[in-house]
């Protein structure tokens, strides 16, 4: 996963649950759905048991670069902030596709649509 576009796995440390939560219901309306659908793949996916530590690691890792309101492009830009935590959890979905099953797509799909009331 070198490919990346910053090396995320220094950003798990910052992750938790209820910051996770906050944080999603802090930028539902300035990322859009597609963002936060992506960032509740990876959350789902985590209990995938096809799942490494590693491959655990590198997606506390991209949920913990989108928690953080300083990373390589600070949030608060507008319309550049959050470009980077996008490409961050795309790229962690992509490399991880084999944990995103069809469960896991549509519990983010329910829950997005649950937070977009």
């Amino acid at each position: 996963m070198s490919n990346l576009p910053v090396n995320i796995e220094k950003y798990g440390e910052p992750y938790s649950e209820s910051s996770l939560w906050e944080k999603v219901k802090k930028i539902m309306g300035k990322v859009g759905k597609d963002v936060v659908y992506n960032a509740l793949i990876l959350y789902y996916a985590l209990d995938s048991p096809a799942l490494t530590n590693r491959d655990k690691a590198w997606i506390l890792g991209a949920l913990g670069y989108l928690i953080l309101p300083t990373d390589l492009i600070p949030d608060f830009i507008p319309m550049m902030g959050y470009t980077d935590d996008a490409a961050a959890i795309y790229a962690v979905i992509k490399n991880l596709g084999h944990a995103v099953t069809e469960d896991v797509k549509n519990k983010a799909k329910a829950k997005t649509a649950e937070l977009l009331g």
